[in-house]
């Protein structure tokens, strides 16, 4: 076991990565904290707005070692804000870390949210997750693909709204077409689907269209993909189409209306 002095670790999410989007409770640990540590390209986003502070990251398929590094240091007594896009707890590092903890008894570990992509997507198309959804990751890394498409088939048989994290790859150029296969076998190809790419930072694009449309649509790891459900519809409104899935208010009303 490792020597602990006393120390913290606070498992943030940052959001998209643009700093305005950062919570409030967040942006407060990361001006006390004595280190930041994350994935290098997270690291970037923030360290301008940081001077003086401690960084520790590493690359990509580098996530055990980012943890225990950060706990490490945590251990030996100092504050540590380890930093993940969206939310730390959807896709994100606090699960890992917590498991790495067990080496490290007595570090205090507390998890803060943060705005994960399929909230602050949906909230640039307009309002597809107003009912029940399921988020659905694409990536077999740590996923065998048979198991994401069995989620994929049960989620379009419940009609559920749909938000697909991870898409497309390099290595992974055909995963979105797939899955858009399996959904074809439950939904009908003109069902209203949405994409937005690069939430939050330059080169930000957000686009509404059919199910059929998103099968063959160039997407990448950084575009979060949203399919509505049957009653998921395109609202023309003063700046611009948007995607809005009705909660069913109007059928509330209808059944007081009738007692």
């Amino acid at each position: 076991m490792n020597e602990i002095k006393g120390g913290s670790l606070t498992v943030a999410g940052i959001g998209s990565g643009k700093f305005s989007q950062i919570t409030g409770e967040v942006l407060e640990a990361l001006k006390i904290c004595d280190c930041i540590a994350g994935y290098e390209v997270y690291i970037n986003l923030v360290k301008d707005h940081f001077p003086g502070k401690e960084f520790l990251s590493t690359p990509m398929r580098k996530e055990e070692e980012r943890c225990r590094l950060a706990l490490e240091k945590a251990s030996q007594g100092k504050n540590v804000v380890f930093i993940c896009s969206g939310d730390a707890g959807v896709y994100g590092m606090s699960g890992l870390i917590y498991e790495v903890s067990k080496e490290f008894p007595g570090v205090q570990i507390n998890v803060l949210p943060g705005i994960t992509a399929a909230l602050s997507g949906s909230a640039l198309l307009g309002a597809p997750l107003i009912h029940d959804f399921a988020v659905i990751s694409l990536s077999d890394l740590m996923t065998p693909w048979e198991k994401i498409a069995k989620r994929l088939e049960y989620a379009s048989a419940a009609d559920l709204c749909i938000v697909l994290y991870n898409p497309m790859s390099h290595k992974r150029k055909d995963y979105l077409l797939k899955a858009c296969q399996i959904l074809l076998k439950n939904l009908p190809e003109d069902r209203p689907c949405g994409y937005v790419r690069n939430i939050g930072r330059e080169g930000e694009e957000c686009k509404i269209l059919t199910l059929k449309e998103l099968s063959t649509a160039e997407l990448d790891m950084f575009t979060t993909v949203f399919i509505g459900n049957e009653s998921t519809k395109v609202l023309e409104t003063a700046n611009g189409k948007k995607l809005v899935t009705p909660r069913g208010y109007q059928f509330e009303k209808s059944a007081l209306d009738d007692k």
